[in-house]
């Protein structure tokens, strides 16, 4: 998962004139946003989102988002989308304009409601609708929807956390908020896999930290799980290692990822080998993107 903070305030500056003006309440607020969360529904907060994303493709017009709300006090979240470039390693960047071979898709996305207020234990269904238009090019098309909590503030007056009204308060309210992405796929794309650069090293703990580069082609994204299986010299393999949910987004050729490995009393790893494997995630139609495997010696 990636944090994104917002910049921070700067009190300094805030409290410049403090000898001139009493202030009594100076809000601060946090921006938290997670982005492309490995599970089959996404949670911040008392925030549950599924599915964890949203694909437009073939005759695919219509798609819906549940929300809901697994606290215990009624909250309300504003939608709207935000546009990111992933980095090769796997961040998000967050930016205005599209990068080279770039293309965002929130301009021919249609949702309803653009607000939602959801008491406790309840839930509701966010629709969305693809507009094509005839300008749309053949490509993949992403932006991401960006579901924030809105804050039930109290006005100053009503606060009874400040009764010294000589003095500087600082309240800092975090405002939660989850990115999904929502991709568009016009016409026939396509896109290669094969892995790379693989290493094992021990950790300063001595726990064995695998890395791996994934090579992505073409002009379509690629989402899957990435697996990594110990075989022993006699034959017989041992799962040390899964991922779920690792994507490489147009336009980024590759993403290096790094995780550590499950280690195990009757492993060697400086004997046998490594079979890594990076598949998508379909329960009806598993495909395997790349294989490969790591010799250790």
């Amino acid at each position: 998962m990636n944090f994104i903070m917002s910049k921070p305030l700067n009190l300094a500056t805030a409290c410049k004139s403090s000898a001139a003006i009493n202030i009594r309440v100076l809000l601060c607020t946090i921006f938290i946003t997670l982005v492309a969360l490995p599970f089959q529904s996404v949670a911040q907060g008392n925030l549950l989102i599924t599915p964890r994303r949203v694909v437009f493709e073939g005759n695919k017009r219509n798609q819906e988002i549940n929300l809901a709300n697994t606290g215990q006090d009624t909250a309300v979240y504003s939608i709207s989308f935000v546009q990111y470039r992933m980095t090769e390693d796997g961040s998000f960047e967050q930016i205005e304009e599209p990068d080279p071979g770039q293309l965002f898709a929130d301009q021919y996305i249609r949702y309803f409601p653009r607000t939602v207020t959801l008491p406790p234990n309840e839930s509701q269904v966010i629709r969305m609708q693809l507009r094509r238009s005839a300008d749309m090019t053949d490509g993949e098309y992403r932006s991401h929807m960006y579901f924030r909590a809105v804050p039930n503030e109290r006005p100053l007056g009503e606060d009874p956390g400040f009764e010294d009204t000589t003095a500087i308060g600082i309240r800092l309210t975090p405002i939660f908020g989850i990115t999904i992405p929502v991709i568009i796929c016009i016409g026939e794309l396509d896109a290669g896999v094969s892995l790379s650069d693989i290493n094992l090293v021990t950790s300063d703990d001595g726990k064995p930290v695998f890395s791996i580069t994934i090579n992505r082609i073409g002009d379509k994204s690629v989402y899957g799980d990435l697996t990594v299986d110990y075989v022993s010299p006699g034959g017989r393999s041992t799962e040390v290692g899964i991922v779920r949910g690792i994507a490489v987004y147009t336009p980024i050729p590759l993403r290096r990822f790094s995780m550590e490995l499950q280690q195990f009393d009757d492993l060697d790893f400086t004997r046998g080998k490594l079979v890594v494997k990076y598949r998508n995630q379909s329960d009806t139609n598993s495909e395997l993107f790349a294989e490969t495997e790591y010799l250790l010696n």
